[in-house]
């Protein structure tokens, strides 16, 4: 028999990165920037391809252009990336395992809920559909904050937004870069790793997969 789910204190509020963590559009993320990266002839490796992990458009396309990896302009770079990704993301997203139960019960518990993605707001927008908008009382996409993980503006707006203190919050995450936002951030943190990095903490819990744990109800 499985066993049963961690407990986890409950949280203020709950933030939740969207790609990797609660559907698997990570390894569409970095299949796009792969295809990108074979179509300008250069290599498309898992140590090429991990600084891509977790970054936001924009961030990608200036790290292609800081690292010689592309002939094209930062602008054109985003541009051809964010269609690409856009596109497969609008094919159908699958969810992660635990992500819908996860997030079900912390509204019966009536705990707040924010999603806090790098990803564009149109793309953020299509997966809010599929895992149901009203799931979320806030929501946190790029450039929607002065500056993007792995700085810790994204997680800071959001629970502004949810009127909260980032310190009683539970964060959930799946690569090190949108972990170290969180923790900048004073958050809580749950890792769900999609990508090796990030490491065990006091402030850090890691699993395997999102439906190791549920959110621990009223005494």
């Amino acid at each position: 028999m499985p066993s049963a789910p961690r407990t986890l204190d409950r949280p203020a509020a709950l933030l939740c990165d969207m790609d990797g963590t609660l559907v698997d559009t990570e390894h569409a993320w970095l299949e796009t920037v792969a295809d990108f990266l074979r179509a300008q002839g250069s290599p498309a490796d898992a140590p090429v391809l991990a600084p891509f992990a977790g970054a936001a458009v924009a961030d990608a396309a200036d790290h292609l252009v800081r690292s010689g990896l592309t002939t094209r302009t930062a602008a054109e770079s985003c541009a051809v990336l964010d269609r690409e990704f856009t596109a497969r993301v609008a094919c159908g997203v699958t969810v992660q395992p635990g992500a819908l139960r996860l997030l079900d019960r912390a509204r019966e518990l009536g705990v707040p809920t924010a999603l806090v993605t790098a990803s564009e707001r149109h793309v953020a927008d299509l997966v809010l559909r599929a895992l149901g908008a009203h799931r979320f009382d806030a929501s946190v996409t790029s450039g929607e904050s002065e500056r993007g993980k792995p700085h810790p503006d994204p997680y800071l707006t959001a629970a502004a937004l949810l009127d909260v203190d980032t310190a009683d919050c539970l964060a959930v995450e799946d690569t090190p870069t949108g972990a170290a936002a969180a923790l900048a951030a004073g958050c809580r943190l749950l890792a769900v790793p999609s990508v090796p990095g990030i490491s065990p903490g006091p402030r850090t819990t890691l699993v395997d997969s999102l439906e190791e744990v549920t959110l621990l109800g009223p005494a």
